[in-house]
C-alpha cells in the first residue's frame, strides 16, 4: 500500500497515514493471537494471572516488532540487489500460483465445520486446558514462564502468513521516506495499539470482573466460533491482491 510522496510530505498526509495505521492496528488486535489467546487466558478459572497475560502481550508485541523491523531493513536491500529478479516473468507467474493458491486455500477454513468439531468435544478441557493451566502457572511444579513465551511465539508464527494489515502498515511506512528511528518508533506504537483491546479486557476483567466476565465469554464464543472462517477471509484477500498484483505487473489487463 503505498502513498504519494507530496501526500506523505504534508503535515495532513502524515495524520492521515496516522488514521490508517491505528486502523491497521485495530483490525490486527481482533487476530486469533492478540485477542482470542488472551480472552482465554483471562478466562481461565480463579484469580487473574495478570503478569502472565501482560508477558503473553509483551511477547507477541515484540514478535511482531521484530518481524516488522525486520521486513522493514530487508525490503530496501531486496529491492535494490533483486528488483529486475522480482519483475522477471518466472517470479511474477509464481506470485499468480501462489495467490490462487491462497484463495483456494481459504474455503478450506469452514466455520460451521470447526462448530461441529467443538460441539463434538462437548466442552471437555482436554489438551488446551492443560496447556493454558501450564502456561498460566496453574499446574503444579510450572512456575516457568517459558511454556507461556512459547504460546505467544507459536500464535505469531501460526498467524505470519495472514499479517495483511501489518504488511500493510509496514507498506505504508515504507513509502513515507522517515527516518528508520522514526519508522521504528512508530511500528513500535502499532504493536502497542495492536496489544490495546486486550489490555483493556484484563485491566476491566481486574475492577468489574462480574460485569466484563459475561463479555468475555461471549466473545470467546463468537472468536471461537468465527476463528476459521475469519482466517478464510484472509487468505482468500491475501490470495486476490497477490493474484491481481500478479496479473497486472505481467501486463494481463
Amino acid at each position: 500500500m503505498d502513498l504519494p510522496v507530496d501526500l506523505v510530505g504534508t503535515e495532513g498526509g502524515l495524520v492521515a497515514m496516522a488514521g490508517v495505521l491505528v486502523v491497521l492496528a485495530l483490525v490486527d488486535s481482533t487476530s486469533f493471537g492478540t485477542l482470542l489467546v488472551p480472552v482465554w487466558l483471562l478466562l481461565a478459572p480463579g484469580r487473574v494471572r495478570s503478569g502472565r497475560v501482560l508477558a503473553y502481550l509483551g511477547t507477541v508485541a515484540v514478535a511482531y516488532l521484530l518481524i516488522g523491523v525486520a521486513v522493514l531493513l530487508g525490503a530496501g536491500v531486496v529491492l535494490a540487489r533483486f528488483g529486475d529478479v522480482l519483475e522477471s516473468r518466472p517470479v511474477l507467474l509464481a506470485q499468480l500460483v501462489l495467490g490462487v493458491g491462497l484463495l483456494a486455500l481459504s474455503f478450506r477454513f469452514d466455520g460451521k465445520r470447526s462448530a461441529r468439531r467443538a460441539e463434538a468435544a462437548g466442552g471437555r478441557p482436554g489438551r488446551l486446558a492443560r496447556w493454558r493451566g501450564r502456561a498460566l502457572g496453574l499446574d503444579p511444579g510450572s512456575s516457568s514462564v517459558l511454556p507461556l513465551m512459547g504460546l505467544a511465539l507459536g500464535a505469531v508464527t501460526l498467524e505470519a502468513a495472514t499479517m495483511l494489515p501489518y504488511l500493510a502498515a509496514i507498506g505504508l511506512l515504507t513509502a513515507s521516506d522517515l527516518a528508520t528511528p522514526v519508522t521504528v518508533g512508530i511500528l513500535a506504537l502499532y504493536c502497542v495499539v495492536m496489544v490495546l483491546p486486550a489490555l483493556l479486557l484484563l485491566g476491566g476483567r481486574l475492577v468489574a470482573a462480574r460485569w466484563i466476565d459475561p463479555l468475555l465469554h461471549r466473545l470467546e464464543r463468537w472468536l471461537s466460533k468465527n476463528a476459521a472462517e475469519m482466517t478464510g477471509w484472509v487468505l482468500g484477500v491475501v490470495g486476490v491482491l497477490l493474484a491481481l498484483d500478479a496479473v497486472g505487473r505481467l501486463g494481463w489487463t
